[in-house]
Order: structure tokens, then C-alpha cells, then sequence
């Protein structure tokens, strides 16, 4: 069963179950995988592309939680959290801060990279070899702190 069948399932049972914020997530999720489908014009759409698209609705989530929490509507913030909660399900598993660190630490020591101006050496390395398993964000920050910027 692909990504998409399981969501699409799932859906099914949201709706049956009348669980109305995961029903929410859930086709807002199948509208932006099918618009991703697409986009891909006749390109093959697999489980890897919908890591992507679900890893996009995760990042738009968190913004979403950032700036609600900022204009001080936490029932709005609350519902955005409830929907991060459902989408991060689809995601393969994350890898820890730790394994993270371990990463950059070898891939800085390949590199050779020295400090903050190195950062372009070494993210798009470590990116790739965490591709769906991290967030960028955090990718970022852990990257800057072993390059002590």
C-alpha cells in the first residue's frame, strides 16, 4: 500500500469516525498531493515525492503555530498543533539531534570546513544524506552550532 493509498484510507476512516480536525488535515494534505501530481507532469509520483509534499505541509504548519502564537490566537495555533501532530504520522522516522550532530561532525572533518563561512560546504551534504529524515530547520541550527557560528 503507497503513502497516498494510506492516507487516502485513513481519510476514509476520519470521515466514518467523524474526527473533523483529522479529516481537515487529511484532505487538505490530498489536495496539496494532488496538486503535486500535477506539477510533476507525467513524472513518476511515488512515496519519496509525498515525503516531500507532507514535509512542505509540516514546515507550512509550524510557520502557521509561529505566527498565531505571535498575534495571540491559540485557539487557532491549537488547531494548527492538532494538524502537525497527524501529518508528522506519514513522515518515516526523524532523526535525533544526536545523530544529527554525529553527521556534521563527520562531514565537517571531510570537508575541512572551519567555521560559519563553511556553512555552504557542508549543508547541502548533510541535507542530502537526511533527506525526510530531519527537519531543515533543525538541520540548520545544528550545523551552525558545530561550526560555532
Amino acid at each position: 500500500m503507497t503513502l497516498k493509498d494510506t492516507i487516502a484510507h485513513d481519510l476514509n476512516e476520519a470521515m466514518r469516525a467523524k474526527d473533523e480536525i483529522r479529516k481537515s488535515a487529511l484532505r487538505m494534505l490530498t489536495a496539496a498531493l494532488k496538486n503535486a501530481e500535477i506539477d510533476a507532469r507525467g513524472k513518476p509520483f511515488g512515496d519519496a515525492e509525498a515525503v516531500v509534499v507532507i514535509q512542505k505541509q509540516v514546515k507550512q504548519r509550524r510557520d502557521s503555530i509561529d505566527e498565531f502564537t505571535k498575534a495571540n490566537r491559540e485557539d487557532l495555533a491549537a488547531k494548527e498543533r492538532a494538524e502537525l501532530g497527524i501529518l508528522k504520522t506519514y513522515l518515516p522516522a526523524q532523526a535525533s539531534r544526536e545523530e544529527i550532530e554525529a553527521a556534521a561532525r563527520r562531514i565537517v572533518a571531510e570537508t575541512g570546513a572551519s567555521g560559519a563561512r563553511d556553512i555552504g560546504k557542508v549543508m547541502p551534504l548533510i541535507v542530502k544524506e537526511f533527506a525526510g529524515k530531519a527537519d531543515g530547520r533543525t538541520v540548520n541550527e545544528v550545523v551552525r552550532a558545530v561550526l560555532g557560528a
